[in-house]
């Protein structure tokens, strides 16, 4: 299912290819996410244009809304969204610690409410594997909890026990044909919650690991930190998956730190505001810097919309609310991201991605602004 192709000699990185019921990933490996079973402002076509190789759909939300009926009567997720590469699920976990409100924590999942009506639910390990069984993705996470950043030691020493306890019962239930399963390791930046977490579910034979309770809210050290203490309790020959991140430069860091496979809203979500991602850090289009900029969005960038328009264009688009500004910068987003990941995967293969990861973190400034004026104009060094 995993095979691991080549390890950097210098860093902790790692070349890879995971196999699905849907293909092959190389990894390292982005996942655009598709919470609602679309990524936003994107359709199929581009996505696989722009080199997406497996998309993430959430339990939670297409449980709530199309619903397991009708996704059963369309012939499961994939079928039902028109997406013939890998998907993977998340399990609902995340939303129902993040969105609910009112939840009561019961021994074998959690009562709560519905962020959209206020209706009863309950979604624990048995009720999330049946719904990934039933949208049929390729890889299903298994039901977890995600404590707060900055919660008690108690509260993080309860989550882990129950992840723990949570991932055995996913364990035991039926899957859909190949569909492999991934457990979450949680326990903050806590090395005595971090190691057990880790070690008890390796113990269960999971087909791939995630390390969860990052991005939530904590600094980036706390996050590289956790990465570090996880990674060296996880199984070499399987894929190690970090949930909900990042910024490209955390990317490359984290490939660094050897893990495998990322998603992250980010692309997207910053694109409908009019901020861009480049490699040499983000920026926001809307402003009256560029209204005279004809260069693309991002020199060299070979996307659909750095190809055929200009900044000053997009920025117009942004700035009277045309639909098409923020799908156009979503696309560049979306396959800038990707593209990192390319040359990242190059890299490895070539054995230079020491290299790459020192010329990329060092001209990477996270805010970057814009000189305008002329065509072609750069981003200001």
């Amino acid at each position: 299912m995993f095979e691991l192709l080549k390890s950097d000699s210098i860093t902790k990185a790692r070349l890879g290819r995971l196999t699905t019921p849907h293909g092959a990933i190389d990894t390292p490996v982005f996942m655009p996410v598709g919470t609602q079973g679309s990524v936003k402002a994107l359709d199929p076509r581009e996505l696989v244009e722009m080199g997406t190789q497996i998309m993430l759909g959430n339990t939670y939300h297409l449980s709530i809304r199309p619903g397991m009926e009708i996704i059963t009567a369309a012939g499961g997720l994939h079928r039902f969204i028109n997406w013939p590469l890998p998907i993977l699920t998340d399990s609902g976990g995340f939303q129902v610690f993040s969105l609910a409100k009112i939840r009561k924590i019961k021994a074998h999942g959690v009562e709560f409410r519905s962020h959209l009506d206020g209706s009863p639910l309950f979604l624990g390990p048995k009720e999330a594997m049946a719904i990934q069984r039933t949208l049929g993705s390729d890889i299903a996470m298994v039901f977890d909890e995600c404590p707060p950043h900055g919660c008690s030691v108690k509260e993080a020493k309860l989550a882990v026990e129950r992840t723990i306890r949570w991932a055995g019962e996913c364990r035991e239930q039926p899957r859909a044909p190949g569909q492999l399963v991934f457990g979450i390791v949680q326990g903050g930046c806590d090395p005595a919650l971090r190691g057990p977490c880790a070690e008890a579910l390796v113990k269960m034979d999971f087909d791939g690991y995630a390390i969860g309770g990052v991005s939530v809210g904590e600094p980036e050290n706390e996050m590289m930190r956790a990465v570090e203490i996880t990674e060296p309790f996880l199984p070499a020959h399987l894929p190690r998956y970090a949930m909900g991140l990042g910024t490209p430069a955390q990317l490359v860091e984290l490939v660094a730190r050897g893990v495998d496979m990322f998603d992250c809203v980010l692309p997207t979500r910053v694109a409908r505001n009019g901020t861009a991602f480049t490699t040499k850090g983000t920026y926001a289009i809307k402003g009256g810097a560029v209204k005279l900029d004809f260069g693309p969005i991002e020199e060299g960038c070979t996307c659909f919309a750095c190809v055929n328009f200009s900044r000053a264009y997009v920025r117009h688009l942004l700035n009277v609310n045309e639909i098409l500004g923020l799908r156009l910068v979503s696309i560049h987003n979306s396959h800038m991201y990707l593209k990192v990941m390319q040359d990242i995967r190059a890299h490895l293969a070539a054995g230079t991605f020491a290299e790459f990861r020192r010329e990329f973190i060092a001209n990477y400034v996270p805010t970057r602004k814009v000189l305008a004026g002329r065509v072609g104009t750069k981003l200001q060094e």
